[in-house]
């Protein structure tokens, strides 16, 4: 006698299931996770971190309001002034693109090749 605890995994399923995951866990953009965690709850002026970053303070706005990405080299600078390493702020940034894009971007119409 067998049991299958999983039903067969179709390609269809498999996507369905990657959806479903990709929908529940929408990960938060760089600014989105600096301004209600370095601004609202921890206090600090835009204006003030926009200083010690040696930026204008209309990028680090355009930042923590979602409508600039996070680059290298301001990884590079999150990672001195508000901590965390260059490589955690640069992930946060790729997840968030990526669950963009999945969410954007329809891969019905693709086949994988075959090896």
């Amino acid at each position: 006698m067998s049991f299958r605890f999983w039903p067969e995994l179709t390609t269809n399923t498999i996507e369905i299931m990657e959806t479903i995951k990709m929908l529940q866990c929408n990960p938060p953009h760089p600014g989105a996770f600096i301004k209600r965690t370095y601004l609202k709850s921890g206090g600090l002026r835009s204006v003030d971190v926009a200083t010690n970053l040696k930026v204008n303070p209309s990028t680090f706005r355009r930042l923590i309001n979602e409508k600039s990405a996070v680059s290298p080299t301001m990884a590079l600078k999150l990672s001195k002034v508000l901590g965390r390493s260059p490589e955690s702020w640069m992930t946060m940034q790729r997840n968030y693109d990526l669950w963009k894009a999945k969410a954007k971007f329809n891969l019905h119409n693709y086949t994988p090749i075959e090896f």
